[in-house]
């Protein structure tokens, strides 16, 4: 992943996951229909018919359509949402956990595609393909010069499943440009960014989103942290947007007791739909910590919802971002869809969560972080605003609050002292990717053990970005800490990986700390 692209990622995957509800699969076109002959589709179509034979200029009425149909969601909720038909396929990938290609993580370096890692397991790393080979042609498309552009690219690598496609590279490593046949294929997008052992009993899990493949890779990563000794857990859920909530619901199923409640749903008409642990759970007994941010939204809520008030685990960190609307997509027939809420969910004390809203636009709606920034949220916990009316009390006689979010039970405040501008961010991601790209071969012997604990002690590198950024910009003594924690991180991601990225970055996570902190006062 392009670091220098992460609060874009963020914002992307944020709003994937607040758009999914219990569905994915979509229903028949026929839920969305007015029925026949019924007076409000004969206005409609009359509106429309009258558009494209009398208006006096020209119309797209499939464009106008659109807009219509997406202001008219908007009088709803924030997240009744209408999806274009050249957006879904890419949407339905993201939380289907997969896609059909070659299989590569890549930058426009200059003018030219350049892959920055194979993905494992996909078609490409199968063939031979290597971090830094360049990608100049697909069958007869040329891929480079400054005309190309990366939004466009993925239309010439992705395609249906066992169809080849002819690329050719080059390869700065040895000066060579060849040319090898790549078939297609189901490439993963995985789900679980990192999970690896902090210390010899506490093991961490990074979940990305709630896709379908989320759980087996979540099942594969606890199971192989409980080989390895794990006594306590650490969930990530910060800037998780959420997903699927029967995924969500077997996450929470692997941490509760048989019978618990989890979460359940109220439609318009008053049905009641519950969700309950089973026998299954495999980490019942272990010691929990799940982290939360005000990016922690929708399924990513009703784990630390359930988990909460049931008196299972700790919940560090801010308050989250507080969605607790179900979508469900509907079908509309043209290959577009519309993701309409349908009901809402509520934790097992009976709290909803859904922070308020109007029905006159959402724009208000999505300005709540900048609301928490001048309110002192973000770095107090005091400055959260709770309504006693909406007072809940767990089994075991802890409050919980509902009307917006989940308030966290141990707070930890946004770090300012780490803060860089977006020049910094730019400028150590294109710097990392030049020194990885060449220096290649002296960086090959490196394994992520040995990076996070040893590369860079003599500075080297980080006074090779400093020289570089000298004639631009004088970085206080604070800010320099944070470049070269961010630099080793960006070299280590374009090397190995998030897994590399995260290694580096945790060392000063506020919000680890804060654990460790907890578990030394336990001992």
């Amino acid at each position: 992943m392009n670091k220098n692209k992460l609060p874009l990622y963020l914002a992307i995957a944020v709003v994937f996951g607040i758009l999914i509800g219990m569905s994915f699969g979509g229903n028949s076109p026929e839920m969305l229909s007015f029925g026949k002959n019924t007076a409000s589709e004969k206005k409609i179509k009359k509106l429309i018919n009258f558009i494209e034979r009398d208006y006096v200029d020209t119309v797209n009425t499939e464009s106008l359509l659109d807009g219509a149909i997406t202001q008219m969601l908007g009088k709803l909720d924030p997240h009744s949402v209408y999806i274009p038909k050249e957006n879904l396929q890419s949407v339905k990938e993201s939380m289907q956990g997969n896609f059909v290609g070659i299989g590569v993580q890549f930058r426009m370096i200059a003018d030219t595609i350049t892959v920055i890692q194979p993905i494992k397991g996909g078609p490409s790393i199968k063939m031979g393909i290597k971090a830094g080979d360049r990608i100049l042609m697909a069958n007869k498309d040329t891929l480079y010069g400054k005309t190309i552009l990366s939004g466009s690219i993925p239309r010439y690598l992705k395609g249906k499943p066992d169809t080849k496609v002819a690329l050719q590279i080059y390869r700065k490593s040895n000066d060579s440009l060849f040319t090898v046949d790549v078939t297609r294929g189901k490439v993963n997008i995985k789900s679980v960014d990192l999970a690896y052992m902090i210390n010899d009993s506490i093991g961490y899990i990074k979940l990305d989103r709630f896709a379908r493949n989320t759980y087996s890779e979540f099942k594969a990563s606890l199971d192989n942290l409980m080989d390895d000794g794990m006594t306590d857990l650490v969930l990530d859920l910060r800037d998780n947007g959420g997903g699927f909530i029967d995924i969500a619901n077997q996450i929470i199923d692997e941490f509760l007791e048989d019978d618990k409640l989890i979460v359940f749903t109220k439609n318009n008409k008053g049905q009641i739909d519950e969700s309950f642990a089973t026998s299954k759970g495999d980490f019942e007994k272990g010691g929990l910590y799940i982290l939360i941010n005000e990016n922690t939204a929708s399924a990513s809520e009703i784990v630390a919802g359930a988990l909460q008030d049931n008196d299972k685990g700790t919940i560090i960190g801010r308050r989250s971002f507080g969605k607790g609307l179900v979508q469900i997509e509907m079908d509309l027939g043209d290959g577009s869809a519309v993701r309409l809420t349908t009901a809402r969910y509520f934790t097992p004390t009976g709290r909803s969560i859904q922070k308020p809203y109007d029905h006159e636009g959402n724009k208000n709606y999505y300005k709540d972080y900048q609301k928490r920034i001048t309110s002192g949220e973000l770095l107090s916990k005091d400055s959260i605003k709770v309504v006693d009316s909406l007072k809940y009390t767990t089994p075991k006689g802890k409050l919980v609050y509902g009307g917006g979010g989940i308030i966290p039970d141990v707070f930890v405040a946004i770090d300012t002292t780490s803060y860089m501008s977006s020049f910094y961010f730019n400028t150590i991601n294109d710097f990392a990717f030049d020194y990885v790209d060449n220096n290649r071969k002296k960086l090959e012997k490196w394994k992520v053990d040995s990076f996070v604990d040893d590369f860079d002690k003599d500075d080297a590198v980080f006074d090779s970005y400093l020289g570089s950024i000298k004639d631009k910009v004088t970085p206080s003594f604070k800010t320099k800490q944070s470049i070269q924690r961010y630099l080793k991180a960006s070299i280590a991601n374009v090397l190995f990986g998030d897994v590399g990225f995260y290694r580096i970055i945790h060392e000063e996570d506020k919000m680890l700390q804060k654990v460790l902190e907890l578990e030394s006062k336990e001992e």
